[in-house]
């Protein structure tokens, strides 16, 4: 049975029964993060002595009696010339080719981070500039992709209950065959940061179609929180605490089981059998497009930033590294009619307003590229581009306008609200040309807009408590910066200066 990363890369030469084994994190073509401490480690024979050489550096490690080993070499500047990594135990040797020294991004979130490059608006464009040996993905499948409605079989479900989730991967070039499986947000990221800084980006995507934002939270960070103790209470299937769609989908996978209740859905499962195992690895960041399944039900909407945040946090805290870089994107569009999104703009401003409660992160607004009618939008180069700029401003140093146009303030005065934005670059504008659309002091009856001295002119007969820009599930507002950055949903408080 196939483990997250799992028997181990091994050579065809070696017998069957090896004596060391690397983790499978760990293969040919991989990327390591420069500027912090390589860590490698894997499985032997209690007390069997190895040699790890990797970059003209020998490292040597006696196997635990847990029967794991572990070995950490300096931290290395980025490379240009592939490396090779050799692990030697006195009867056996592990030879890993190709290896870079780069920058590696964690993707994670449900199925908009985990649409593959094969569908996205602009693959045949992009074909034909893939082949790109400084980027790299490691991108492996999960028990229950694309199985929707039945049960799972009994191969499945015995995984599960082994607390298997990921299955076996490799990392590989980027070229035209093997980019069309790879997420798309994270591809076109990538492309972004190598084309700008002509380094090395290794994506390592684990995101999982439908996951709620609770499987990514470590189960212990989540008993430990007062306020959301009670999603890890019982059987998750029937606690009321967490999202129903997801609860539902477990059923049709797993209700039928009397012993098995593991599922990609389940709280703290996605990063038990994901997440966890590659803590050791240093990685540059992580990007996160994650919301669907948590935004159908207003109390799910209500709680999502604090999910969010405890998220970050801890991940932070099991990255030993307090300000690794956590970028996020804002859910983007659809109608009502076949979907239901109707807390959308809600869950939009929940998001937004994070930004304001923790340092080191950002978010891409994609409300303007939305499909009305389908909850994976194709055009995922727009947002990888999106999420590329917060990168190259924040770790990357360089001049960049990283976000669309976000609400200052708003004040009431001489019967207009005056709206001040931060990112307006050199100006608004309209990605239409026509008059300024998707403003309500109600959050449904629209109002004319002005665009004057980069602020927003509202009239408006007597002062409002709020004002609301693109609150519906599918957005009518045309408003973004000189760099076609949009503007993001807000609901935002009016006062009277």
């Amino acid at each position: 049975m196939k483990k997250i990363f799992s028997v181990l890369c091994m050579l065809s030469v070696f017998p069957a029964l090896a004596q060391i084994e690397i983790s499978e994190i760990f293969t040919s073509n991989m990327v390591l993060q420069r500027d912090k401490p390589i860590k490698i480690w894997g499985k032997g024979v209690p007390g069997d002595k190895l040699q790890v050489n990797f970059l003209n550096e020998t490292a040597k490690a006696s196997v635990r009696a847990d029967s794991t080993w572990q070995i950490v070499f300096k931290k290395q500047q980025a490379t240009t010339k592939p490396q090779t990594l050799v692990v030697k135990s006195s009867e056996e040797k592990i030879i890993l080719t190709n290896i870079l020294v780069g920058d590696v991004w964690l993707l994670i979130g449900q199925s908009n981070m985990e649409w593959p490059m094969g569908v996205e608006m602009h693959y045949e464009e992009a074909k034909r500039e893939a082949k790109n040996p400084n980027l790299r993905f490691f991108n492996p499948t999960f028990i229950g992709k694309n199985i929707y409605g039945t049960p799972y079989d009994k191969d499945q479900l015995n995984s599960l209950n082994n607390n298997i989730l990921f299955q076996e991967s490799k990392w590989e070039e980027s070229d035209s065959s093997s980019f069309k499986d790879m997420s798309a947000v994270g591809y076109y990221f990538g492309r972004e940061i190598v084309k700008a800084e002509n380094t090395t980006i290794g994506l390592m995507n684990l995101a999982i179609g439908g996951a709620p934002i609770e499987a990514f939270i470590d189960i212990q960070a989540l008993k430990k929180n007062k306020q959301f103790a009670a999603k890890t209470k019982g059987n998750w299937l029937k606690n009321d605490a967490l999202p129903v769609w997801i609860r539902e989908r477990g059923m049709q996978n797993v209700g039928h089981s009397q012993a098995v209740n593991n599922h990609a859905y389940k709280p703290g499962f996605a990063f038990k059998t994901g997440v966890k195992p590659i803590l050791k690895m240093p990685i540059k960041g992580i990007l996160w497009y994650q919301g669907e399944s948590n935004a159908q039900e207003m109390a799910r909407v209500n709680e999502y930033p604090e999910l969010q945040k405890l998220l970050i946090k801890d991940y932070r805290k099991q990255w030993r590294d307090k300000n690794l870089p956590f970028y996020w994107v804002q859910l983007s569009s659809i109608d009502t009619t076949n979907y239901d999104s109707h807390y959308w703009p809600e869950f939009r401003d929940g998001q937004r307003k994070l930004l304001n409660e923790l340092e080191h992160v950002g978010m891409a607004v994609s409300s303007d590229v939305g499909n009305r009618n389908d909850i994976h939008p194709r055009n995922k180069k727009a947002v990888g581009k999106r999420l590329a700029r917060w990168a190259l401003k924040n770790e990357y140093g360089e001049d960049i306008i990283v976000s669309g146009p976000l609400p200052q303030k708003a004040e009431y005065k001489n019967g207009n609200i005056i709206v001040e934005f931060k990112y307006t670059a050199k100006g608004l504008q309209t990605l239409d040309e026509k008059a300024v659309r998707g403003f309500s002091i109600d959050g449904k009856t629209e109002l004319t807009g002005e665009i004057k001295d980069k602020k927003i002119i509202v009239p408006s007969a007597e002062k409002p408590e709020y004002i609301y820009y693109n609150w519906q599930a599918y957005t009518i507002g045309n408003l973004e910066n000189s760099e076609e950055l949009p503007v993001s949903t807000f609901k935002i408080e009016v006062i009277e200066k």
